[in-house]
């Protein structure tokens, strides 16, 4: 069975995903565990919880690993961890995981965003900085915002909490020309946003699609040590 956690990321992840693998939601901690002892093949992290509950351990995904499991991560959480984890033998996948394994990105907030909950299919509501600096760069480089502009609209959106860190919010703290239509460009930005993230899942969701639906038969180089903490979740009841 192969198993993707998303939810934010990509809203439309079941339809994209077909019968090709299992949609979950963002994961938190115990739910690579759980996918492991329902019999996941292959695991695909893009989305995580972080705020209210403990986020995904390492740990897991060292477990999953060393049970032949391959583990995939891209766009939000799941580049995080795979840049955490790649010497273990997670593969991340996309720009976004580049970033980090490169070290260009370190903080957890570039992913971050505000989204409906599920029931409201998970529908982004704030724009996330790697978004942002994606968006920034493409315009750049097609010659429809000068380096300056950008380089003012960027530092707005990096002292804006993720929480309300909208285009308009953005644009309006920037420190822009007072004769610019700030309502425009806010628009604008919008309708040419870059979905860095989005295009990041897509990529891993293709990776998982081709992989064929077994465990690997080789273990990795490396021991996984069950520590005492490991135990007390191995240990704990499932719900």
């Amino acid at each position: 069975m192969k198993i993707v956690f998303v939810g934010p990321t990509v809203p439309d992840a079941p339809e994209r995903a077909g019968a090709a693998f299992a949609i979950r939601p963002p994961a938190m901690q115990g739910d690579i565990l759980r996918a492991i002892r329902a019999g996941a093949t292959i695991i695909g992290l893009v989305d995580g919880n972080f705020e209210r509950v403990a986020p995904v351990w390492h740990k897991e995904i060292l477990f999953a690993l060393s049970e032949g499991v391959q583990v995939f991560g891209a766009a939000s959480m799941g580049a995080l961890r795979a840049a955490e984890c790649a010497a273990f033998g997670m593969v991340g996948i996309g720009e976004i995981y580049r970033q980090y394994a490169a070290g260009e990105l370190a903080d957890d907030s570039d992913v971050a965003l505000l989204h409906a909950p599920a029931e409201l299919g998970y529908a982004p509501l704030t724009v996330p900085l790697v978004n942002v600096r994606a968006t920034l760069a493409r315009l750049r480089q097609g010659g429809s915002i000068t380096a300056a502009d950008a380089a003012r609209i960027e530092a707005a959106a990096g002292q804006i909490f993720y929480k309300r860190r909208t285009w308009a919010a953005i644009v309006a703290d920037a420190d822009l020309p007072a004769d610019g239509d700030r309502v425009a460009l806010a628009a604008r930005l919008q309708q040419e946003m870059v979905d860095q993230k989005r295009a990041d899942a897509l990529a891993l969701f293709d990776a998982v699609r081709a992989q064929p639906n077994e465990r690997r038969g080789e273990r990795p180089g490396w021991a996984f040590h069950s520590t005492t903490m490991w135990k007390v979740l191995l240990n704990q009841p499932e719900t």
